[in-house]
């Protein structure tokens, strides 16, 4: 029985090393540097770290002397020791990690748990934080049965989940006093499934599959017949093998007048040149807390929401970040039938405009 034991820690032990990068960083174990700001990013993959270098890099996103620090959590499914090796061999010196660990379940998220110390540390060193996209989160975790989602990270979203809930506050845990309340002009941002993440963590729920669920279809053949402003990411890749597919839609939106768009992104009219869509979930019930700030064409899906309390929290369901929508790159087909062209080419000179004015926004609201 001793040796079973003996057996089980020392699995559980070789399983944390498993899970941690080889040459993991804790930026923040001594507390940063004095006189410095940070500003956080979670899931700081390869490709998130390249898209915020090329905005700063290109001021498309100006933070002046603030560096940026990418925080994760030593389960997730990703191997953040490219991350490490990235940011060491092409020297960015104002790039730095953090990972946490400790035990998050399904039951302490939206509690104080093993990180709530920690995540309170991280808030008072830092301007604010990015949340960006990728996969499904589990229904359980907002009391729904799987239907549709494909969970492949449930760990990431348990620790993103956690750090938004200790930021803003739910009704999971109404006596909870959000971190915000000590800084309400603290920077929270999300992008696709970091909006949908923000709208969980307080409290909402998702569509599990926008064709399903909205349209009553779920066949990709069905679902290119669509108009295309209904079209959330590129079926057509279901349909035909092709590598000039892009893996992505590019639709409009429906701006509501005089709300958050035209007022504080300072775009004039109700209609958005188009943007970068590449999602299947939407937000289905939305929190009380949260106002929307823009749907799709035909109002069925939620494109953005701010928050009502907390002047810089607010988050797209489509993809500002993707840095070749600023420059010409490589040319993609939508469909069998579709010209080649590249994103900058797509969304065109107001497109451009459009998500610069959106890149304005987020940096004045860091700073």
């Amino acid at each position: 029985m001793k040796m079973n034991k003996r057996i089980l820690l020392f699995l559980f032990v070789l399983s944390l090393f498993l899970h941690l990068p080889s040459t993991a960083q804790d930026y923040f174990k001594d507390g940063g540097e004095p006189g410095k700001t940070y500003l956080l990013m979670a899931h700081p993959t390869v490709e998130n770290i390249q898209a915020m270098k090329y905005l700063i890099d290109n001021n498309i996103l100006f933070v002046g002397e603030t560096e940026i620090v990418g925080i994760y959590y030593s389960f997730e499914n990703y191997n953040y020791s490219e991350s490490v090796d990235y940011i060491h061999e092409n020297e960015l010196d104002n790039f730095h990690l953090q990972h946490l660990t400790g035990m998050l379940t399904p039951e302490n998220i939206f509690s104080e748990n093993d990180f709530s110390a920690n995540f309170e540390i991280i808030f008072q060193q830092t301007l604010g934080i990015f949340f960006f996209g990728g996969p499904d989160i589990q229904p359980s975790l907002y009391h729904e049965e799987n239907q549709y989602a494909v969970v492949t990270d449930p760990y990431r979203h348990l620790f993103e989940l956690s750090l938004l809930f200790h930021l803003l506050g739910g009704p999971q845990n109404p006596d909870y006093i959000p971190l915000l309340e000590s800084n309400p002009k603290y920077f929270v941002g999300g992008f696709c499934l970091g909006m949908q993440s923000m709208n969980v963590a307080t409290g909402g729920t998702l569509i599990q599959d926008i064709p399903a669920e909205l349209y009553d279809i779920d066949e990709p053949a069905e679902i290119v017949q669509l108009d295309k402003d209904k079209i959330h990411r590129n079926y057509w890749q279901e349909i035909f093998e092709n590598d000039q597919l892009m893996p992505i839609n590019f639709h409009q939106l429906h701006l509501p007048e005089d709300g958050f768009f035209e007022n504080e992104v300072k775009w004039r009219g109700t209609t958005s040149p188009p943007v970068l869509s590449s999602h299947h979930q939407a937000i289905e019930n939305l929190n009380d807390c949260w106002e929307v700030t823009a749907w799709s064409k035909d109002k069925k899906v939620i494109e953005g929401i701010r928050h009502k309390k907390y002047p810089n929290v607010f988050a797209f369901q489509f993809h500002p970040e993707v840095t070749a929508l600023f420059e010409p790159t490589d040319s993609w087909l939508f469909s069998p039938s579709d010209q080649l062209r590249t994103y900058y080419d797509r969304i065109g000179q107001e497109g451009v405009k459009f998500h610069k004015k959106i890149w304005r926004l987020i940096s004045k609201s860091i700073q």
